[in-house]
């Protein structure tokens, strides 16, 4: 019974069962959303080869790792479109350095770089603290005697590119007026 399957079954059945006439475009809601990570892997396996097949798919995902799997993206907050291009494109346009910082106490590492007078952004991404400064040219140094200063230890700073998300979150604080 189709019940009693798992969330990521349940999700592949609902595919096929929209693919049974064949359409030309498939809309998918969050298909994804509550499913374990294997069968998300395995469900954009089935949605790429279908790309191949030449049918258009439009995908709705809270999940920006899916999103950049798509040739075009649409960042949509509030019901407005902040940005729309390919994923490439998108993230290409983050006009800032970004910046990866992890120390042993990830809270006191947010509330420092939050306090600091040239902080532009700071979001937590895993293990890691996002960050970009306010200053075009700023260097890792830079961030990290201000750090020092404050008593953060044990400290890692690196340069790293945007992605999707951090582009995401970049065009939503620009839209509230944040940045």
């Amino acid at each position: 019974m189709a019940g009693a399957l798992s969330g990521g079954m349940k999700q592949k059945l609902a595919l096929c069962c929209a693919l049974i006439h064949k359409p030309k475009v498939l809309f998918l809601d969050e298909p994804t959303t509550g499913v374990d990570a294997v069968s998300r892997k395995e469900f954009w396996q089935m949605l790429h080869q279908l790309k191949k097949e030449e049918m258009t798919i439009l995908v709705s995902t809270p999940y920006m790792d899916e999103a950049e799997q798509c040739d075009r993206i649409a960042l949509i907050q509030e019901g407005k479109i902040m940005s729309i291009d390919t994923p490439e494109q998108i993230t290409s346009r983050f006009d800032r350095n970004l910046w990866a910082v992890k120390s042993q106490d990830k809270y006191s590492l947010i509330q420092t770089l939050r306090d600091y007078e040239f902080a532009e952004s700071v979001q937590p991404f895993g293990e890691y603290v996002h960050y970009t400064d306010q200053r075009p040219d700023v260097t890792a140094d830079v961030i990290e005697e201000y750090l020092d200063s404050r008593q953060v230890a044990d400290l890692e700073i690196k340069k790293i590119q945007p992605d999707i998300e951090d582009t995401f979150m970049r065009l939503m604080n620009q839209e509230v007026g944040h940045e």
